[in-house]
């Protein structure tokens, strides 16, 4: 059986997908607003294919987001980690803290993103929790880490494919680590900077689809992002590392917010890739185009934008601090994250907690 290519795709994606965005998008206006304290809008890159880009504008009437029937992640999400490779600590404990900050401390209704500093990665969860299956179930707000797992030994070399990551999932499940959770279940697959990937760097930084019961026994679904810092950091570590022949085009890299670029690239990966998961598990739940083999999702309708005022190559307005850093969002324990927009259903548009209008 052949698997069916979910792909977060970056600037020099190769995908299908990414042409039928670009068409199927118009060209917004964006309003110039002054920038507040702290505020910057980079510049980090402006080729001619990329400023052409429709899908950075960030809101079109044109995009046809359907929903197709299927589940969303309604149950509390229990997120089922594995390790693969070498994963120092400090690298494991700030993806961590990520996925820790998803979950508001709050049980109460949403409510609006506080579009200041205090913009959280809670916040922006939100935006994702609008989505509904067809019972009206919002995608839950809870998102925990129920169990971890390191293949340490690199059970399956340091060449995957997409059919090989299932085995790796198979492994941990057999070894007893992990339940086989199918309900409430997700399993997030992270390789180290010296695994390959099938397509990696060239056409995707991350994935998400569902096993086969014939590899793993059942249907899992699941989410792989690797480490870029060794091997393509310009490529999905953006914005903290340009390719060679844009840096002339803007200001260059921005300077990650835990100054790892491999992993703090990772981080909005991870998030791109679980709004998806969530929001469409079985690939048979949100996303536009008819083709369900290139869905255009959540995520993919707003890649490069971080903040107001972005498309064209700009970044949009995020945040910097004392030590030039830049982000958009808090995490736990102090921690600072620069993390995608997501398409928001309600107001047809890519949205983020620090937003400004």
């Amino acid at each position: 059986m052949t698997m069916l290519p979910l792909t977060f795709l970056l600037f020099l994606s190769i995908s299908t997908t990414t042409a039928a965005a670009k068409t199927s998008q118009t060209t917004t206006t964006t309003t110039t607003l002054e920038l507040k304290k702290n505020y910057y809008n980079p510049k980090v890159a402006a080729p001619e294919a990329l400023a052409a880009s429709k899908r950075f504008e960030g809101s079109s009437n044109l995009v046809k987001l359907k929903y197709h029937m299927g589940p969303v992640l309604s149950s509390p999400i229990k997120i089922y980690l594995i390790w693969y490779g070498n994963w120092p600590n400090p690298k494991k404990l700030l993806i961590k803290d990520f996925l820790l900050s998803i979950s508001s401390s709050s049980t109460t209704e949403p409510k609006p993103p506080i579009k200041n500093h205090a913009a959280t990665v809670s916040d922006w969860w939100r935006t994702v929790s609008l989505y509904t299956d067809q019972t009206g179930a919002n995608i839950s707000r809870t998102v925990l880490i129920a169990g971890e797992y390191s293949d340490r030994k690199y059970s399956l070399g340091t060449q995957l494919t997409r059919l090989t990551v299932q085995q790796v999932i198979a492994n941990s499940v057999k070894s007893a680590p992990f339940p086989v959770d199918h309900k409430n279940g997700v399993y997030l697959i992270l390789t180290s900077e010296d695994v390959a990937m099938q397509d990696f760097c060239r056409a995707v930084c991350g994935f998400h689809y569902f096993t086969f019961p014939s590899m793993v026994g059942y249907t899992l679904p699941y989410a792989w992002v690797g480490n870029s810092g060794r091997q393509c950091p310009e490529v999905c570590a953006y914005p903290f590392a340009v390719p060679a022949y844009m840096k002339g085009g803007g200001m260059g890299a921005v300077a990650p917010p835990n100054g790892d670029v491999g992993v703090d690239g990772m981080i909005s990966v991870i998030g791109h890739e679980l709004a998806e998961l969530s929001s469409n598990p079985l690939v048979n739940a949100w996303y536009a185009g008819e083709d369900p083999t290139a869905p255009t999702e959540i995520g993919d309708l707003c890649e490069g934008l971080y903040g107001t005022g972005g498309g064209g190559g700009y970044m949009g307005q995020v945040m910097r601090d004392g030590k030039g850093r830049t982000y958009n969002m808090n995490g736990r324990r102090g921690r600072k994250f620069l993390v995608q927009w997501i398409w928001n259903p309600v107001i047809k548009a890519c949205s983020g907690p620090n937003a400004l209008d």
